[in-house]
């Protein structure tokens, strides 16, 4: 058992109950297949096998601390349960090897996970020092030191506007470009201390930890984040039952406007304007499950803070495509 505690008293799932109740209805039957993209330390998979004790739970996660922690936490329900060391946008290949054509209700909890941000070492958090590493699968990919030391300023300054929002991203770029020519960056205390300097104190003063931005971008970009849920979310309703569910909850506009132009497409009709009649070909074959984005109650916030920023979107699929898959 790893030395840095149990998952169970480590981990809140967000809107565990919420996720449940939305995706009861799908995971009654025998054999019922729930696949949590983003199984984390297994706090919604544990809700999901204990709520409903006939499903089968397939668990995907990049990280292998977290697979580890998950697979002590779910011991009990090991004879129901897939644990896999995947990206989430391996979900399709991920049931092929497991011989599962289709899955019944589905859930992706986006972002950084709780057990990434509580591991200084890891260096997500920039309230401590430690090493600029970032990626949530620690034996593959570069570093966020590397792309700090070796991306070209028009490069950085992309990262940092695109995936932070960052309004500062030119200025912010030039000055890791030039300071990295001294010493190569390597820990989280001395770039956040760079961007003390480089953002103007007024947009400190209303706009929280000068550093917030910069490293979601640089996570964004180690992890490739964005371009894996935009294929994970395509594969997971192409292969959603005709009345699965799938949730999911996104902690910034750029996750939540991926996943709601998914779901748009499959909510509307695409039958040409004009036509009498709706193509039954044409039809909408999802059916939303929320309206919009719900967010967290202030209940929900002061029990998990975390849940803060969460945007939570659900939706059932009603029909077959000519992509997606039956059961």
């Amino acid at each position: 058992m790893t030395s840095r505690g149990a998952a169970a008293e480590r981990h809140v799932p967000v809107l565990r109950d919420r996720v449940l109740d939305l995706l009861a209805p799908a995971l009654t039957t025998a054999g019922a297949v729930y696949v949590d993209g983003t199984l984390g330390m297994g706090g919604h998979a544990e809700a999901v096998l204990q709520r409903f004790p006939e499903a089968v739970v397939v668990g995907i996660d990049r990280d292998t601390e977290a697979l580890q922690l998950a697979a002590e936490r779910l011991a009990p329900y090991a004879g129901r349960l897939h644990l896999v060391h995947a990206v989430y946008d391996e979900v399709g290949d991920v049931l092929d090897d497991l011989g599962h054509p289709a899955y019944d209700a589905g859930l992706f909890d986006l972002g950084v996970s709780s057990l990434q941000l509580d591991e200084a070492d890891r260096g997500f958090a920039y309230s401590q020092d430690a090493p600029l590493d970032m990626r949530m699968d620690q034996t593959t990919g570069p570093t966020a030191a590397e792309v700090l030391n070796t991306y070209a300023a028009p490069d950085l300054e992309r990262v940092l506007r695109d995936f932070g929002e960052e309004r500062f991203a030119r200025k912010i770029a030039v000055t890791i470009v030039r300071e990295r020519e001294a010493e190569p960056f390597s820990s989280s205390a001395r770039l956040v201390e760079l961007l003390r300097r480089a953002v103007p104190a007024q947009s400190q003063r209303t706009g929280g930890n000068p550093a917030k931005r910069t490293f979601q971008a640089l996570r964004i970009e180690v992890n490739a984040e964005l371009s894996v849920w935009a294929r994970a979310v395509d594969v997971a309703v192409e292969r959603l039952a005709v009345g699965g569910r799938l949730a999911v909850l996104s902690y910034h506009s750029l996750e939540d406007r991926i996943t709601k132009r998914a779901f748009a497409a499959g909510l509307t009709s695409s039958t040409p304007a004009g036509l009498p009649v709706d193509l039954p070909e044409r039809a909408a074959y999802l059916r939303s499950l929320t309206r919009g984005a719900e967010l967290a109650d202030q209940a929900e916030q002061a029990a998990n803070p975390r849940s803060a920023s969460v945007r939570l979107r659900a939706v059932e699929r009603i029909r077959t495509t000519t992509k997606g898959t039956t059961r």
